[in-house]
């Protein structure tokens, strides 16, 4: 309990002046500013804003767990061009031996945020990281992503949108990954279906919740709702430049758990937390604008659908067993490739089939798009989208027509043999490097280490504890 509450007088902004600053903010970041112009924008407003007390700045590991550090804001005003931050405690950054890195503000990525979530006085930023030596660091997926997407920008004239749905559980309990016991399972505290819980049971509240803080946050949201399983949850919101979406990816999960945890529950994003009904998925819409124009679509085009949106269809299913492992990146992921739970683990596209891979959903000339329906939502988003755009664009083609796949194949059904084809990937290698494959399958060798080879009928404690979201010092030493 706060005993002087009247002591402190930090900012704290109403929802709906957030979401016009929020807004604001990200017409920015879409109009193209300038960095400098950016930078010169929000360090004014820092110096100005005297209610402000921090600066939080978020970067995610190889893994995709966001992480946060709060500077200051007078430490931060004078310093914010030589942050550092101790790498060797991520899990795949930079050996003990040299372990500083450094931390690049990203000017572009700004957010007001709301005080009841992230407590009063505070802006979150994105960072980027950069090694000792001040220049690009490897196993930065955000800072590959960005980089890459800069890339198709000035030498194709390509921005790549994407829109992601995430799917998620909300379970009984504080912490209640941490202390999973596999004897009695997940409990949940809403037993409500698809579309219809009341509307003031606990999941339709949390739901409420979040979506006030997304939109708060400029997240600009269309609809949410409770998804098909009991206690499971999913909130759609527009979709946007690609690293802005994984941006956005990162803080949907960061608010859902908190105002979760303000509630005294658990939203987790585990693919397959209890047994006997759907998973969660991070179904990614993916498209391409040039000179303002959508160039998936075609009207005369098969499905109305360009050559440039079915090329990049056939490259990533040609390559969806190298992939697997890092859209499906834990081992509780390859119990929602499962096809009894409209699991799409079949290497194919289609219109209709939700057990598809790929499905090519309705649209208008604005909106033509490809899904990737086979996505956990406990990916890193930065890799993901990364590896979509590159393997859709650069990846390998069906050479032959005769060697069409005589019947349906599917992504492989347990971590080990995904680890596996990803290693076995020339693919992999040629894409992001030989350092960046080794660290990845490192981590998730460890973690399929730590849990069961057959995953049978009920979730272990494995695959939860040493799940790459959920673990800490505490319960990874434990094993």
């Amino acid at each position: 309990m706060d005993i002087n509450p009247k002591l402190r007088n930090f900012l704290e902004i109403p929802y709906d002046e957030l979401e016009r600053l929020n807004l604001a903010s990200k017409k920015k970041r879409t109009n193209g500013a300038s960095e400098e112009v950016l930078k010169k924008y929000y360090l004014d407003y820092l110096e100005k804003e005297k209610l402000l007390k921090a600066v939080t700045i978020g970067f995610s590991d190889l893994e995709g767990r966001f992480h946060m550090l709060d500077y200051d804001k007078k430490f931060f005003l004078s310093n914010f061009d030589n942050l550092t931050f101790d790498g060797s405690s991520i899990r795949g950054f930079s050996r003990q031996a040299e372990s500083d890195l450094r931390l690049k503000v990203d000017w572009s990525a700004f957010w007001w945020l709301p005080s009841d979530v992230f407590g009063p006085g505070k802006v979150l930023m994105m960072g980027e990281i950069l090694s000792q030596d001040g220049g690009f660091y490897e196993m930065d997926t955000r800072g590959l992503l960005k980089s890459y997407t800069k890339k198709l920008k000035k030498e194709k004239g390509y921005t790549v949108y994407a829109a992601n749905e995430v799917e998620g559980f909300l379970i009984k309990g504080d912490d209640a990954e941490q202390n999973f016991n596999e004897t009695v399972g997940f409990q949940i505290p809403s037993y409500g279906g698809y579309y219809h819980s009341l509307p003031n049971d606990s999941l339709k509240l949390f739901i409420d919740r979040t979506a006030e803080a997304q939109r708060a946050m400029g997240f600009e949201n269309e609809k949410d709702h409770p998804e098909v399983a009991p206690s499971q949850f999913e909130l759609n919101y527009s979709y946007s430049e690609v690293v802005n979406a994984a941006d956005q990816i990162q803080i949907y999960k960061l608010v859902a758990r908190q105002i979760a945890a303000n509630m005294g529950m658990t939203a987790t994003f585990l693919p397959k937390p209890i047994m006997g009904i759907n998973g969660s998925g991070m179904h990614t819409n993916l498209s391409i604008y040039k000179g303002g124009k959508n160039i998936f679509y075609d009207k005369g085009g098969r499905g109305k659908l360009s050559k440039l949106a079915w090329d990049m269809v056939g490259r990533i299913l040609e390559s969806a067993n190298a992939i697997c492992l890092i859209l499906n990146s834990s081992v509780n992921a390859y119990r929602r490739l499962d096809p009894h739970f409209e699991a799409p683990n079949e290497i194919k596209v289609s219109e209709t089939d939700r057990g598809s891979m790929i499905r090519v959903p309705l649209f208008s000339e604005k909106s033509a798009r490809i899904e990737v329906r086979s996505v956990g939502p406990d990916a890193n988003p930065y890799l993901t989208m990364l590896t979509l755009i590159k393997v859709g664009l650069e990846g390998p083609t069906k050479k032959d027509a005769k060697n069409k796949r005589p019947r349906v194949s599917y992504l492989p059904g347990d971590i080990q043999t995904a680890i596996t084809q990803f290693k076995q990937s020339d693919l992999i290698s040629k894409m992001f490097g030989e350092d960046l494959k080794k660290k990845f399958v490192e981590l998730k060798q460890n973690a399929a280490d730590r849990s069961p080879v057959s995953l049978g009928t009920k979730v272990k404690n494995g695959e939860v504890l040493y799940h790459h979201e959920v673990y800490n010092q505490m319960l990874w030493n434990n094993f």
